[in-house]
């Protein structure tokens, strides 16, 4: 890797880390929004590196469907003893059962929108001003639209045409009461930002994300994985196959590709000749062409 590369990741670094200290300087208090992917686990190691000797100053949050995949549980509660910091847990399941939110039924049922409420509950609940989030601009058109800090109103959504300007990375988290932001220090980073800091830094993930065996079934143009989660209709055929997933979600939803990518290097070189952005094995965002703003907008991540 060349040395104009490894200062660019520095760069990258160090733009992130400025950004966690300034929610830090500004907020009351904020949380880690972690799912137990690589971008809020890239979130997570860059502020242990901000905060460094101390321990990360806020809790992280993390939305539980209920529908996880179980690696990611185990990861999750592994770092979260490694680090030393609160863990605060949103339960979709118990928004159900309060009647909060209503379960999807059919074939392509999911949690994933059911996610909403469940987080702006646990921010209200838990007085959260600032949610730092791992959303790239790279990831959907939507994500593209955020500010490092994004404001959200006093009903928790998001207008997109009312955000505050960000000139020479002067950042504004003054807010009304009730109100709250969103921060996105990874905003600027890419895919192959990312591989390549996780490689370089040799940070831990988790299994999900190197090729494996699996099985699975074809549905909505992606090899879905089998769990308890999924009803097979009479047509679908459950396969092994060697895959890897490029992002992590609700185990319903979350789509794997067939790969022999097994090592970081492996990764790093499969991502660079991608053609598709990792979201696109998501069936949540194939529902419509605006599926992901149109959550953002009601305070999605």
């Amino acid at each position: 890797m060349s040395k104009y590369y490894l200062n660019y990741l520095d760069e990258l670094e160090s733009e992130a880390i400025y950004i966690l200290r300034e929610v830090w300087a500004q907020f009351q208090n904020p949380v880690i929004l972690f799912s137990g992917g690589k971008d809020s686990i890239l979130v997570t190691y860059l502020a242990k590196k901000a905060f460094y000797p101390s321990k990360i100053p806020f809790p992280l949050l993390h939305v539980d469907t209920g529908h996880n995949f179980h690696e990611t549980i185990q990861f999750r509660d592994d770092l979260i003893k490694e680090l030393g910091v609160q863990l605060i847990v949103g339960s979709v399941q118990e928004s159900i059962d309060a009647g909060r939110v209503a379960e999807e039924k059919g074939k392509n049922a999911t949690r994933n929108a059911l996610q909403i409420t469940t987080l702006l509950d646990a921010i209200e609940s838990n007085k959260i001003d600032c949610a730092i989030g791992g959303g790239r601009r790279d990831e959907e058109k939507a994500r593209a639209k955020e500010r490092f800090f994004s404001h959200r109103d006093d009903f928790g959504q998001w207008d997109p045409k009312n955000q505050r300007p960000e000139l020479w990375n002067l950042l504004n988290g003054k807010h009304f009461q009730g109100e709250h932001f969103r921060a996105f220090p990874i905003s600027n980073w890419t895919e192959m930002d990312v591989w390549n800091y996780i490689k370089r830094e040799n940070i831990k993930i988790p299994s999900l994300y190197l090729a494996h065996q699996r099985e699975v079934v074809w549905r909505n143009d992606s090899w879905i994985p089998v769990s308890k989660h999924i009803k097979l209709e009479d047509n679908e055929k459950i396969e092994t196959k060697k895959i890897r997933f490029r992002t992590l979600g609700d185990i319903t939803i979350t789509g794997g590709i067939e790969s022999e990518a097994d090592t970081l290097e492996k990764i790093v070189a499969e991502v660079a000749a991608m053609k598709q952005t990792e979201r696109g094995n998501r069936s949540d965002d194939k529902r419509s062409e605006t599926a992901m703003e149109d959550r953002k907008r009601q305070g999605y991540f």
